[in-house]
């Protein structure tokens, strides 16, 4: 087996190479004067099963082409089977057609990767669960959940007060599955509305969160706004304090800003996507490692294991 790492995330690729015990493989993956991407190979991968570890985060297209030319430098260096492992996959939320005249952008992100060499691939949270679908290989999709919720546990005691909040009624099943992981814990639903791309507008809150502790569960925070708005919402109606988890954390822009003026706790994320400056610098914003998680859906591929037993 070999490990295969781009630059979108190094840091998350060294933390899951030391859980799997074995070193990255060596690898130039570089740029030319016009920022053409080059890659070469550094050690003998004929017949290996590798492992190309890349997030698509920002910047997302050059960090897609990463991808593409890695697997493509592996397939024509006769690697056996090729594993493309995204901690965050991008382009995920143009997964359907919004109006007339646009694209399905996970579609064609999936077509590409599929039609590069990619043997079979390996995600976490997929913005929507059909993403799946998208893909003509082998996909596994992890689930964060038990993740976070053994955070949760550690961070927050347990009691009938606590409440799992979903910021929209597309995430119900998401944040379900993490109530139902603390307890059965009591679960309450943001209706907003999206008046643009980025912005939303709470609406009503369904449930009654008066006293209550809640924590924000969501796939993806990129401007923050929802989160914040939510909390605020549910600190008007009463709630005793308001945390939010969520898997990928994109903070682009003024986020990190954002949720240090908010009325938010903390933010916790996974390090699916390698922090930026200003979110390293903000004080509520914290991580929780997802390497041993893709660490050990690495090793049980590799073995031919089951890996939906990591979500039991």
């Amino acid at each position: 087996m070999k490990l295969l790492s781009g630059n979108s995330n190094r840091p998350l690729s060294q933390a899951i190479a030391e859980y799997l015990d074995m070193p990255l493989t060596r690898a130039q993956v570089r740029r030319f004067a016009d920022l053409e991407v080059f890659v070469t190979i550094d050690e003998n991968v004929r017949g290996e099963d590798v492992f190309v570890l890349q997030s698509t985060s920002y910047p997302a297209n050059d960090n897609l082409m990463e991808l593409l030319i890695c697997i493509d430098a592996l397939k024509r260096a006769s690697g056996k089977r090729i594993t493309a492992v995204l901690p965050y996959f991008g382009y995920a939320r143009q997964d359907r057609k919004t109006g007339g005249r646009t694209p399905i952008s996970a579609k064609l992100v999936a077509n590409l990767i599929t039609r590069s060499g990619a043997d079979r691939v390996l995600t976490m949270d997929l913005h929507a669960g059909q993403i799946q679908g998208f893909f003509d290989i082998p996909t596994d999709n992890l689930l964060p959940s038990r993740l976070l919720a053994d955070d949760i546990r550690g961070k927050y005691p347990l009691g009938e007060d606590l409440m799992i909040v979903s910021p929209d009624v597309g995430g119900v099943v998401r944040a379900r599955a993490l109530a139902k992981r603390l307890n059965d814990a009591d679960l309450a639903i943001v209706d907003k509305r999206r008046s643009g791309p980025g912005q939303s507008e709470v609406m009503n809150i369904i449930g009654d969160v008066s006293g209550r502790r809640c924590i924000l569960f969501d796939d993806i925070a990129d401007s923050a706004g929802t989160l914040c708005n939510a909390a605020a919402a549910l600190v008007a109606q009463g709630a005793v304090s308001v945390s939010a988890y969520v898997t990928h954390g994109v903070l682009s822009g003024a986020a990190a800003e954002r949720v240090a003026n908010s009325v938010l706790t903390e933010l916790v994320v996974t390090d699916s996507i390698e922090a930026s400056d200003p979110v390293k610098a903000c004080p509520k914003i914290r991580y929780v490692s997802c390497a041993p998680l893709i660490g050990e859906a690495i090793r049980r591929i590799a073995n031919e294991e089951s890996v939906s037993k990591l979500f039991d």
